[in-house]
């Protein structure tokens, strides 16, 4: 193995960025790229806290994210686990980063900023959805905004349904919780439940 440890060892392997990996870097929402996030139904919000980083996707219908104006970002917390790692690491280090996915398409966006948490009545409901409003907001003031290439999601043929995997041949989370609890979470059970559990504690 050989280690790099420097600035100057990895920018001798991989040399300067091109201009079109730089010029497209913004500090705002701009209108192509509020276009690029009104497109998509899933994110994945990076956070981070004196425990480590943390990752959890975001999903809900296209747009679901909020352009509130040219510098500001609204994502609803919906309902899960109650964890809150992301609301608890904003807390205490108010750094995150959001990527956006939009099914069928090559590009994805990348947002960099810093977030704050909102719980006003009236803009919980104003994000209601069948009846029920998020218990908070994450608010994130954008710091920088840019796409990114395709090349990532061209390799993995992430969109091609020839290439996903049955479901059926991956470990269940029902079967993870069994093992992970020596089945004192009943993974069987788990699994039957899940469906109509989701659909009644989606929003």
């Amino acid at each position: 193995m050989s280690k790099i440890t420097s600035l100057e060892e990895l920018e001798a392997i991989y040399g300067e960025p091109a201009e079109a990996a730089t010029v497209k870097v913004a500090d705002r929402i701009t209108p192509p790229y509020a276009a690029l996030i009104a497109a998509s139904p899933f994110a994945a919000l990076a956070s981070a806290g004196p425990e480590g980083l943390d990752c959890t996707p975001r999903g809900d219908g296209p747009g679901f994210v909020r352009v509130h104006d040219a510098r500001t970002l609204m994502i609803p917390d919906r309902r899960g686990n109650n964890r809150v790692d992301t609301l608890r690491n904003i807390l205490r280090d108010p750094r995150v980063a959001l990527l956006f996915l939009i099914p069928g398409s090559g590009t994805t966006l990348r947002v960099n900023g810093q977030a704050h948490i909102e719980a006003g009545p009236d803009l919980l409901a104003s994000f209601a959805v069948d009846g029920k409003a998020p218990r908070s907001v994450i608010a994130i003031a954008v710091e920088e905004v840019y796409f990114q290439c395709a090349r990532a999601i061209l390799r993995a043929d992430l969109w091609n349904p020839e290439k996903h995997p049955d479901p059926k041949t991956l470990p269940s989370p029902g079967q993870i919780l069994a093992a992970r609890s020596q089945d004192r979470v009943g993974g069987g059970a788990y699994d039957r439940a899940w469906q109509g559990r989701a659909r009644k504690t989606l929003w």
